[in-house]
């Protein structure tokens, strides 16, 4: 079916003040437009195709979607959501795949695979974090099971130590963190932090070792 389109259209110049009229005239048909559907296939993430080693002194429980790592240092469990699944290969090594292709598999594949290797190497080997008091008069000591600081206020902080962290004080100003789950580690340290973070202008209060503390130029005085 062919039909002729006119179409005119009137343009004032703004800077001449002149009137130009312009007509455009067309014989070509109409197309049909279609569409088309295809599966989008999502990229495979480049930390969940890793595959996880899993050390002679670890044992795996794998039950359907539930994982079990034992280890030396203690135990762990964690379930994996429907996205993505544990297999374990022939030659030792577990591997975590996408069991379906979306944005929220892609996303759940890289850090269950992360969640999975720190449940293994917790287990064998532990980890840690180190933190830095920093100021005149702030301290640290264990008293029992729980951990005292004094940050300058009217009272000194009392917190609980769980039952599966050990935390030791070097120097009254040095705290380290340790245990087997990684995620309750960065947890108890950040909430150490909390109480005093550290400030730009002096640097003063609590920090990680290897935190870099940004420092501002404080207010100059009046020049007389």
């Amino acid at each position: 079916m062919a039909s002729s389109l006119v179409s005119s259209f009137q343009a004032r110049s703004a800077f001449l003040g002149d009137r130009n009229v312009f007509k455009v005239s067309s014989t070509t048909p109409f197309a049909q437009v279609g569409f088309s559907s295809k599966t989008i296939e999502c990229k495979e993430s480049r930390i969940g195709k890793q595959p996880i080693a899993v050390p002679s002194n670890v044992t795996i429980a794998l039950e359907g979607q539930d994982l079990k790592v034992k280890g030396p240092l203690g135990e762990l469990a964690l379930t994996y959501p429907r996205e993505v699944e544990l297999t374990k290969e022939d030659s030792g090594f577990l591997r975590v795949r996408k069991t379906v292709e979306t944005r929220r598999a892609n996303q759940m594949h890289g850090l269950f695979r992360t969640l999975t290797d720190n449940m293994v190497v917790g287990v064998s080997k532990g980890f840690e974090k180190k933190l830095i008091l920093v100021g005149v008069g702030y301290r640290a000591t264990v008293e029992g099971k729980e951990l005292v600081l004094n940050l300058g206020f009217s009272h000194p902080v009392k917190m609980a130590i769980p039952d599966s962290l050990k935390v030791k004080v070097e120097e009254n100003t040095k705290i380290t963190v340790s245990g087997y789950d990684k995620s309750e580690i960065g947890q108890f340290a950040a909430t150490v932090r909390k109480w005093r973070p550290p400030e730009p202008y002096k640097g003063k209060g609590v920090k990680y070792s290897d935190e870099i503390v940004r420092r501002k130029e404080g207010k100059a005085g009046k020049k007389k």
